[in-house]
C-alpha cells in the first residue's frame, strides 16, 4: 500500500510562499470523514458520543471543526479544561480524564460541570475535599495483567499507572453513593495505539460485563461506558487500516450478548480516541536545508525533534514523501536529521529515498496527533505553525509560528529585553 499526501506540492509552495516551512498542516475533508465514518459505526447506540482526546492536538479550530460532527472532548488539565470552555463545549460535552490531579484542576472541573473521571479510590475523598462529589461520576478501572486478543498481547494493564482494581471500584462507587453521586460510567484504557479490529470489542465485553457485575453488587445506576481510546493507525506504508465500521459492529455484538440480557441497554458508549481522529489527517511540512557524506548519507531539513518528538522519543516511523518525486526510484540511503544538538534528532535512520536535494519538499505523515502537541523549546527552537487545507482547497493559518518574543515571554519580569 502507497502513502499518498493529501495535498499537492503545487499546494505546497503556495502556502511556503506565505508561511514558511515548518509548519503541520492539517486536512479539513478527512477529518470531518472520519469523523462521520466514527458516528455511523456506533450509530446503533443511541447515547453515542466520541469525546475527542485535547491532548493529541489541542486546536480550537480543529476542536470547533470536530464540535460540529457532534463530537465531545476529553481533557487531562486545567487548561485543556479552558480551552474546551472557551470553544464552546459544556457541562457533559466534557470528559475529565486526569492522573495525580491537582486540587485546583478537580475545582475547575466540578465549576465547569464536565464529567469527572477517577483514577483511583483515593481520590474520591480528595474530590469530595477540593470541590464536592458532582451526581454524574466516572471511575476508571484496571483489570491487571497482561491484555490479549487472538492477534496476542496487547499491553500490559498490570505495569501501567493508570486505574482501579476490581474491589476499588466497587469501593469507589459504594462510597460515591454515600456522597450523594446518582449516576455512573465506567472507563478504561488497555492498550496503545492498537492495529486490529478486535480491541474495542474485546474491551467492551471486560467492561460491560463489570458494568453487569457492580451494578449487581452495589446497586449503581450505570449509565455509560467509556471505551478510551487506543485505537491506532498504520503509520508504516504496509498497514492497514483499522475498520471502524467493523469495529463498531463487534462492539454492538457484545452489547446484545453482555448488556441487553442483563437490562441495561440504555447503557451509552463513549469512546475517546485522539490518533483515530486526527493522525492521518495531519502532516508535518518540512524543507531540505543541508547534505552532508561522512560515514553516512545525511539530509538535513529545517523541522527537527521540537516540531515532531515521536522518532526521537520512541523511535517511531513516519513515511516520508519527497515532493515531487513520488514516482522517482528510492535508490539513496538517508538519515533525515533535524538541528538540534542531539543525537537522537533524526526523523529517519537508514530511510531508502529518491535523490533529495537542497530545497526540496518533504511531507512526514500521519502527524495530525501526537504531532505538535509534544513540540518543546529545548536549544532555544520555536514551536511551528499549525495550518489548515480547507475543503474547497483554500488555507488558514490556525495557530502562528512562534517568535523568540514568545519564547521570551516568561521572562518579562526581569526586563531584559526592552
Amino acid at each position: 500500500m502507497e502513502k499518498k499526501p493529501f495535498v499537492t506540492k503545487e499546494k505546497l509552495e503556495e502556502i511556503a510562499a506565505k508561511y514558511p516551512t515548518p509548519f503541520h498542516l492539517y486536512d479539513e475533508k478527512g477529518i470531518r470523514e472520519n469523523a462521520r465514518r466514527m458516528n455511523k459505526a456506533f450509530s446503533w447506540n443511541k447515547g453515542f458520543r466520541e469525546y475527542f482526546a485535547v491532548k493529541a492536538t489541542p486546536n480550537p479550530v480543529l476542536m470547533k471543526l470536530l464540535k460540529e460532527e457532534g463530537c465531545g472532548v476529553d481533557c487531562s488539565s486545567y487548561t485543556e479544561l479552558m480551552l474546551s470552555d472557551a470553544c464552546g463545549f459544556h457541562g457533559h460535552d466534557i470528559m475529565f480524564s486526569s492522573n495525580d490531579t491537582p486540587p485546583e484542576d478537580f475545582r475547575l472541573a466540578k465549576q465547569l460541570g464536565v464529567i469527572i473521571n477517577l483514577d483511583d479510590l483515593t481520590h474520591v475523598d480528595f474530590l469530595n475535599e477540593v470541590a464536592g462529589i458532582p451526581e454524574t461520576i466516572c471511575c476508571r478501572y484496571n483489570p491487571g495483567g497482561v491484555f490479549k486478543t487472538a492477534n496476542g498481547i496487547m499491553d500490559n494493564p498490570g505495569d501501567a499507572k493508570y486505574g482501579m482494581t476490581y474491589d476499588q471500584m466497587e469501593e469507589a462507587y459504594r462510597k460515591l453513593m454515600k456522597l450523594g453521586a446518582k449516576r455512573f460510567g465506567i472507563h478504561a484504557f488497555l492498550a496503545s495505539n492498537t492495529q486490529t479490529d478486535e480491541y474495542y470489542p474485546e474491551l467492551a465485553r471486560i467492561l460491560f460485563q463489570l458494568a453487569v457485575r457492580l451494578r449487581d453488587e452495589t446497586g449503581a445506576d450505570i449509565r455509560f461506558v467509556n471505551l478510551s481510546g487506543g485505537v491506532g493507525i498504520p503509520y508504516t506504508p504496509e498497514g492497514e487500516p483499522v475498520d471502524i465500521l467493523k469495529v463498531g459492529e463487534g462492539v454492538r455484538k457484545a452489547f446484545e450478548e453482555v448488556l441487553v440480557p442483563a437490562g441495561m441497554e440504555n447503557v451509552a458508549i463513549f469512546t475517546e480516541l485522539g490518533r483515530f481522529m486526527l493522525g492521518p489527517y495531519g502532516c508535518l511540512v518540512t524543507r531540505a536545508v543541508h547534505e552532508k557524506h561522512t560515514y553516512k548519507d545525511y539530509i538535513g531539513v529545517d523541522a527537527c525533534a521540537a516540531n515532531l518528538m515521536r522518532p526521537a522519543m520512541y523511535g517511531a516511523y513516519h513515511h516520508i514523501t519527497v515532493m515531487g518525486k513520488e514516482n522517482a526510484p528510492c535508490d539513496h540511503k538517508y538519515d533525515v536529521t533535524g538541528g538540534l544538538c542531539e543525537n537522537n534528532d533524526k526523523f529517519a535512520i537508514d530511510r531508502m529515498l529518491p535523490k533529495i536535494d537542497i530545497g526540496d519538499l518533504l511531507v512526514l505523515h500521519d502527524t495530525g496527533a501526537h504531532g505538535f502537541s509534544m513540540g518543546y523549546n529545548y536549544n532555544g527552537k520555536l514551536r511551528s505553525a499549525e495550518i489548515l487545507l480547507k475543503e474547497d482547497g483554500s488555507f488558514e493559518l490556525i495557530r502562528r509560528a512562534e517568535t523568540p518574543a514568545d519564547y521570551f515571554a516568561t521572562l518579562d519580569f526581569l526586563h531584559l529585553f526592552g
